[in-house]
This record gives structure tokens, sequence and C-alpha cells, in this order.
């Protein structure tokens, strides 16, 4: 009996140490597949766009509170070619310097003229031709450049369009003749102006304008000519010549697989894009 006794105890302690073992493994097994997936995370990429929240088509708050437009859907696309994870930064324009030289985002992807800073920043290729012109009621007579002697002109803080009306060798004769050119922190708070009377007319992209007098047919119109001519590309810090690299790849094989012109076509622009 005790035999017995004693041949069963035993093999209960072989069976639970068994169990343990099981027990051990299976922990040992759920602890590896947390630990691959968090290295699986840290590995995962953001990329950071930093832009102007309020310049549709490019970039722009949506419906739904969240941010869209041509610009940051075709950072989507770029990101999904490489796996990254888009962060959509929206930034004050007068402060991209900062907040890029600062890294606080990877780019400046949002309407952004090359001409005039082609030494500031890493380049991509350039995506998209643009002109900076003049918006004015319809009501209001103006329909040459030469009209806007005496009047008020409003412009967004350190755009394209300001430039080129404080350069010398750009449109500065033109805004000599003005009553004042008057900066605002955006352009919808320029159209707000406008449309109050407290201006006369708005420099600003041609993109740009094309949206909001959609918004608003038949009340604007764009002065025939524009101050200038000039085109669009994705900003890095000076110096990151490798993720400028990696865009351009990525926007090469957009162009190819029909993504950039679907997007083009979506936000009325296709008349804009010079990739081929």
């Amino acid at each position: 009996m005790k035999k017995l006794l004693a041949a069963i105890l035993a093999l209960v302690m072989v069976l639970s140490l068994a169990a343990c073992g099981e027990d051990a493994e299976t922990q040992t097994d759920t602890q590896d597949a947390g630990q691959t997936t968090e290295a699986q995370e840290a590995e995962k990429v953001t990329f950071t766009v930093g832009f102007d929240a309020e310049c549709p088509p490019f970039g722009f708050m949506d419906g739904e509170g969240g941010y869209t437009g041509f610009d940051l859907e075709l950072a989507e696309a770029a990101c999904s070619i490489y796996g990254w994870e888009l962060v959509k930064t929206p930034i004050d324009w007068d402060a991209k310097d900062v907040e890029l030289n600062g890294g606080a985002i990877d780019c400046i992807w949002n309407g952004f003229t090359i001409n005039g800073r082609e030494n500031d920043y890493e380049w991509s290729i350039p995506y998209c031709d643009n002109s900076q012109v003049i918006v004015a009621k319809a009501s209001a007579g103006i329909t040459t450049l030469a009209d806007l002697a005496g009047k008020t002109v409003g412009v967004q803080a350190a755009s394209a369009a300001l430039d080129v009306l404080q350069d010398p060798e750009g449109r500065k004769d033109i805004a000599d003749t003005f009553a004042a050119l008057q900066e605002f922190p955006n352009y919808n708070n320029a159209f707000l102006d406008l449309e109050a009377g407290v201006i006369d007319a708005v420099a600003m992209d041609i993109g740009v304008a094309n949206y909001q007098i959609a918004t608003r047919e038949g009340e604007y119109v764009i002065v025939e000519e524009a101050l200038s001519s000039e085109q669009y590309g994705v900003g890095f810090k000076l110096g990151n010549t490798e993720l400028r690299d990696k865009i351009n790849d990525a926007l090469k094989q957009l162009t190819e697989d029909g993504t950039v012109a679907a997007l083009a076509e979506k936000y009325e622009i296709t008349d804009m894009i010079i990739l081929k």
C-alpha cells in the first residue's frame, strides 16, 4: 500500500512539474511576442509634415475636424510607399523656419514656393507651377495692376506674394503705388476683410485664389496680369538630403502610378501639375 501511495505521489509531482514547464514556456513565448511588438513599434518611422491649415486646396481643415488637402494626401501616399506614419502638424506660417530647424517637423509641405528660397532649404523636385495674382471684388472695377494705385492690398505674412511685392527686382514698383500693404496670418482672414470692404484686394497664390473664388462664385475676380510665376516644392532642413531623396523617389513613383493625376483632378489643380 505504501509503495502504491509513493508511486501515485511521484506521478503527481512529475505531472505538476510538466505543467509548470508548459506555463513557463507559454509565459516566455508571450513575453517574446510582446517584446517583438514593442520593437516593431519602436522601429516605426514617423514623417512629420508642417503645413498651413488655412491654405486650401493644399492644406485645410475638413468638415469633420481633420486635416486634408492635395499636399497632405500626396504626403500620405508617399508615406504608404515606405510604411511611415504621417503626422500632420499645422504651423504658424511665419514660424515655419523655427519649426523646421528646431526639429519639430521633418519638412514644409504645403504650397511652398521654391523661387527666391533656393539656397534656404533642401528642395524636392518641383511638382506644381504657381503664379502670384491679385484677387478683388468683381464690383470693384479692378482689372489691371495699375488699378491698384491708392488701394489697400492684403497679403499673408511670410508668403511668396509678400516676397515678390517687397523685392526691388520683383513687383515692389507695383506695391509702392498701394495706399497700404496689410499682412494677415492667413488668407481666410484676408478674405473676411476683403468681403467687409476693409481692404480692396488680396495678393495670393493662384491655386488658393481659384479655390476661394469657387466657393464664392461670381463675387470675386482674378486680375489678368500676374505678379509672378513660380513653382512649389517640399522644403527640408539644409543638409537633410537623405529624406529629400526619398521623397523625390516617392513623387516619381506616385506620378507614374497615376496617384498625382488623380489627386490633382480631385482638388481641381490639374493644369498646375508639372510632374511628368
